[in-house]
């Protein structure tokens, strides 16, 4: 190579260096320009929406799958770049209405998924923004529209409704909330798995209903949940400046409260003027209870299904008051003269003028309706039996003992067991007494026992208490745990005597007629269905069912007769054990 021809190609080697070197520095300048432009949430979220309304504009554009990817691309690059500025919800919400009306296009369902996935994100990560209920919203939209999930569609509306109760939106929820109850009701779609899914979706239990019962003197309310929740009550003082009474409320956790019920439910029965229920926040139901008088009350919880009970308790009536003056005078010790035990067929009247007032008894055949209790093959069911001892037991206790007898059920039909404590107390019962018929996985297993109210003591007495509750013994056991605050106001040691007495009754009248009659004693167990009396309260197993000679007698009108007889002596000997406390026999 000559020198020349050198020279030449070492000059165009330092032109094609510098030039390589020129366009680096020009680049980087380039870039440095776009990185402070794209710097900006504002300016990305407008290149954004210029690549979104060019797409929409382009006839040709519009039908490929990449042009629609390219903008949300930009408007997710946003949202993650700048996560906490205000653009990034915007970004969100408009790449998600980019991938709704893409679905129309693509038909593909997953470009449906990605739109409700980034509006959760607007709904989850930026609940207090502008955007948000309508993210929630356009959710409904999708599943009612393009999915077509009614039942889904309703799940994602209501969340507007609860969420949001002060958004723009909500009424337009409200509005699609009235529409999918009509069409979901016209195809007869079961409310269960409507509630489930609901439930389900929006982690929240429903307030299902609210229920009372009441005197005077005496008001059951009954809260009825979806599924258990955590609760607290307090009481407030009136506020006559605001012109607001007493009032005793509970705020339910993790709960709504739907229009199915009513959102103030009179009462006015001299206790309470009304129960109203609303959504106190977001996630929390409360309850209130407006209160005109009441001297004290108690809030305890039963399961399966779960609600939420209040007993309420006023002072005594001016009727019930000089009735106690009357009894009070009556009741004085006799002079040591009189000291004779009264004879049997004089118990009951003599016990009523010391003050026992033993004049109504509430007789309760277990179960019911739905609720067939213990049955056997052959259509063999508890409820029916005990119905039959029950007709049998009041005639008897009219005719012996010239007491009211009242069946808190005279017909097959279902009735909750708070209803039948309740019941009771409405009716101002002196005594309780509940029929049942046992069960035993074991068939040899039989025999005749009473029950009190009380902690159980042995596993057998859990076992048959979680049956009759017809609740598990894990939920047993947490009402256990609040029996005795539930009992302050329980006759527990009248009640154990009436079961003792009721016993001794049974064994005695059935074994002077039938051989092998086993006395299974007295025990106590937490019984939701004596839970809340007023007077002593007993509940009854006559048998089981599953032990063949015991189920072929309870079957017969003369066993029956035989038990309702033995029940009959039982409270005639605890009416006589008054008699001697105050005769001193």
């Amino acid at each position: 190579m000559s020198a020349s021809t050198h020279r030449e190609v070492k000059k165009r080697l330092i032109r094609s260096f510098l030039s390589l070197v020129l366009a680096i520095l020009l680049l980087a300048g380039a870039t440095e320009a776009v990185g402070k432009t794209s710097g900006k949430p504002q300016d990305l979220l407008e290149e954004g929406d210029r690549c979104r309304n060019a797409l929409y504009e382009s006839k040709k554009k519009i039908k490929y799958r990449h042009h629609w990817l390219h903008c949300i691309d930009q408007y997710r690059d946003l949202a993650a770049d700048y996560p906490k500025s205000d653009q990034a919800a915007w970004a969100l919400y408009k790449a998600a209405r980019m991938y709704t009306k893409l679905y129309r296009y693509s038909g593909l369902e997953e470009d449906l998924d990605d739109a409700i996935e980034l509006f959760k994100r607007v709904v989850n990560d930026y609940p207090d923004h502008r955007l948000a209920d309508d993210a929630q919203y356009r959710i409904g939209e999708i599943y009612r529209n393009e999915k077509k999930d009614l039942t889904q569609a309703y799940v994602e509306f209501l969340k507007v409704d609860i969420k949001f109760p002060s958004g723009d939106m909500r009424p337009r929820a409200r509005s699609q909330l009235d529409e999918l109850a009509a069409i979901l009701t016209q195809r007869d779609s079961s409310q269960e798995q409507v509630k489930e899914a609901i439930s389900k979706a929006t982690g929240l239990a429903k307030v299902e209903n609210i229920r009372h019962w009441s005197t005077p003197n005496y008001t059951r309310v009954v809260i009825d949940l979806e599924r258990p929740v955590a609760y607290s009550s307090n009481l407030l003082k009136a506020d006559p400046r605001h012109k607001k009474p007493r009032r005793l409320y509970m705020d339910l956790k993790d709960s709504y409260v739907s229009s199915d019920i009513e959102s103030s439910i009179p009462i006015r029965d001299g206790l309470l003027q009304r129960a109203r229920a609303a959504q106190y926040s977001e996630n929390a139901v409360r309850v209130v209870l407006d209160i005109n008088s009441i001297d004290g009350y108690k809030v305890f919880h039963l399961h399966d299904p779960y609600r939420i009970v209040v007993d309420v308790r006023g002072s005594d009536t001016k009727e019930e008051k000089k009735e106690e003056k009357v009894v009070k005078a009556e009741t004085r010790r006799p002079r040591k003269g009189i000291r004779k035990a009264p004879k049997p067929d004089q118990g009951v009247s003599l016990a009523r003028q010391l003050g026992l007032n033993v004049r109504r008894i509430v007789i309760d055949p277990g179960h019911g309706g739905k609720d067939p209790g213990c049955f056997h093959k052959g259509g063999i069911k508890e409820k029916n039996i005990v119905l039959k001892l029950a007709k049998i037991l009041a005639k008897k206790v009219e005719q012996r003992l010239h007491c009211e007898a009242v069946l808190t059920r005279t017909k097959d039909v279902f009735m909750p067991l708070e209803k039948r404590t309740a019941f009771a107390n409405v009716k101002k019962a002196d005594l309780f007494i509940s029929l049942h018929i046992n069960a035993h996985k074991q068939a040899n297993v039989y025999g005749l026992e009473t029950y009190f109210l009380n902690i159980a003591t042995d596993e057998r007495a859990v076992m048959v208490a979680a049956r009759e509750n017809a609740t598990s013994e894990k939920n047993l056991s947490d009402l256990q745990a609040i029996l005795n605050d539930l009992m302050l106001n329980t006759k527990i040691s009248e009640s154990s005597r009436l079961a003792h007495e009721v016993q001794k009754g049974m064994i005695e009248n059935t074994g002077k007629r039938y051989k092998s009659v086993k006395d299974l004693g007295v025990k106590q167990a937490p019984f939701y269905v004596l839970i809340g009396a007023e007077m002593p309260a007993i509940l009854v197993e006559t048998g089981f069912i599953t032990n063949p000679t015991e189920r072929k007698r309870l079957l017969s009108d003369q066993y029956l007769n035989s038990i309702a007889d033995g029940i009959v002596s039982g409270i005639e000997g605890y009416v006589e054990g008054i008699d001697r406390i105050y005769l001193g026999g």
